[in-house]
């Protein structure tokens, strides 16, 4: 490369896989903070059916169902709103402050749910879905401004993973805990390590290497020069500064077809998130919920798979797949793989109920597949405001994950008619078919003109090789 910046001398980063750096350190605690924030989003799932059953509150079916989606009518209003704020502030402020807030107002829920009832419970989860609607955002800023674009999809998706293990943790312990130290203790226990890793986080966590006083300095400068590699020409000015070019975002065919694929992928997850549970039991005869091995067996597969699909990545980066048939690749695995099993498990008869969790993992394992396509790629398009698409889609996209359940409700009259969740699948799949396709037609791993909006990028010819 040509220029006044020399490649440092001590070259032990650079290989991905040779040793262990800072950035390494910094996505750790970011898997571990997506571990804690989703273990506080989906334990009242779970200590609901004890408040419900014991029985301490005598809430319906309507009432239970409009608290548990508070919790995303609040996530979705911060998700534009938290790209720009951490560009401007720092991903680093905007997570501390999100997860605190959230972690304190977990610690407080069963108070608030004796105080206040099901109303106050519901602001309460509300106002958790808007502290929590910072961290996709946010983290997409950090791993844009932390990762070389050769460790992207793998150390990104390290991070992501915490989103399943947090999901497995708290499916595979909360039963445990619910039982020997009362529901109220799942809320006290997850709220309190979350204030934990907050402090954690505050001490060690960094915004971008540059300000990180653990780094070393041929590891920030091995990020730097790889940075610089990916754009040809340089910013003209700190890329805090840019003003965000709105209207191209909304006219690119590679962020709207991305935005198509996310959206298909939400509908996807929640519906099987939230509904599959009612299929197994009322079609099939299989109480999952009552079981946590059963429950937490779906996420357990997508973490492992996640782990595989990190390591295929790597091995078709040494072949020099393009980067972008590479995120088209592992899409594709996510979305038209689980498209056709969920066609495959309407048809499963009621004798076949092994068959039917087995296709239930697997359509929920492969999605994972999506980590290392379009999730990842946002950074690809524009690494400067990488956080602020994550948080237009991502925000479109959660709308999904209301609008999926409650089509189940007017579709799925009788619970127990295989035929009318044959629609849902059908639906579902459709979502994935339509998603998916859009973005094999009009996705793109290139960084994207208004990525500077004061400078015409060129995109460089190492890119074409850069990891999947």
């Amino acid at each position: 490369m040509s220029g006044n910046i020399k490649m440092p001398k001590n070259r032990r980063f650079e290989a991905e896989d040779s040793a262990l750096g800072e950035r390494h350190m910094q996505i750790f605690l970011l898997f571990c903070g997506l571990m804690v924030g989703f273990a506080m989003r989906v334990n009242l799932s779970v200590a609901i059916v004890a408040m419900t059953e014991l029985p301490e509150y005598y809430w319906s079916e309507r009432t239970k169902s409009l608290v548990l989606s508070s919790f995303f009518w609040g996530y979705v209003l911060t998700q534009v709103p938290a790209g720009v704020l951490a560009r401007k502030f720092g991903a680093k402020a905007t997570i501390v402050t999100g997860l605190s807030i959230c972690s304190v107002l977990n610690v407080c829920t069963p108070i608030c749910a004796s105080l206040g009832g099901w109303q106050l419970l519901c602001g309460v989860r509300l106002l958790e879905g808007v502290c929590q609607g910072v961290l996709y955002p946010s983290y997409h800023t950090l791993i844009s401004a932390w990762v070389q674009p050769s460790e992207r999809a793998s150390l990104g998706t390290y991070a992501y993973m915490g989103a399943q293990f947090g999901t497995i943790v708290m499916l595979a312990t909360s039963g445990i805990l619910a039982s020997l130290a009362g529901w109220a203790s799942i809320f006290y226990i997850f709220g309190g390590v979350g204030c934990l890793w907050v402090a954690a986080y505050w001490l060690r966590g960094s915004s971008s290497p540059a300000q990180s006083k653990y780094i070393s300095e041929e590891e920030h400068q091995l990020i730097e020069l790889a940075q610089a590699r990916e754009v040809e020409t340089k910013l003209e000015q700190p890329k805090e500064s840019l003003s965000t070019p709105w209207m191209s975002f909304f006219t690119s065919p590679a962020f709207l077809s991305l935005t198509a694929t996310h959206c298909a992928s939400t509908w996807g997850f929640w519906t099987l998130l939230t509904q599959i549970p009612n299929y197994m039991k009322n079609v099939l005869g299989k109480d999952i919920k009552s079981n946590a091995l059963l429950s937490s067996l779906p996420y357990t597969v997508m973490l492992l798979l996640s782990w595989f699909f990190v390591w295929l990545s790597k091995m078709l980066q040494k072949s020099s797949m393009s980067l972008s048939l590479s995120r088209k690749f592992f899409n594709s695995i996510g979305q038209f793989v689980p498209m056709c099993l969920l066609v495959a498990l309407g048809y499963v008869p009621q004798e076949q109920d092994t068959l039917a969790v087995i296709l239930l993992c697997l359509t929920v394992g492969l999605n994972s597949g999506s980590q290392l396509g379009f999730v990842i790629n946002h950074i690809d398009l524009s690494p400067n405001f990488a956080g602020v698409l994550m948080g237009i889609s991502n925000g479109i996209a959660n709308i999904m994950s209301i609008a999926g359940p409650l089509l189940v409700g007017v579709v799925v009259t009788n619970e127990q008619d295989a035929s009318q969740w044959r629609i849902v699948f059908f639906v579902t799949a459709a979502f994935y078919l339509v998603g998916n396709g859009l973005f094999l037609i009009f996705g793109s791993a290139s960084i994207q003109p208004w990525n500077d909006p004061t400078a015409k990028k060129q995109r460089s010819p190492q890119r074409e090789t850069a990891d999947s």
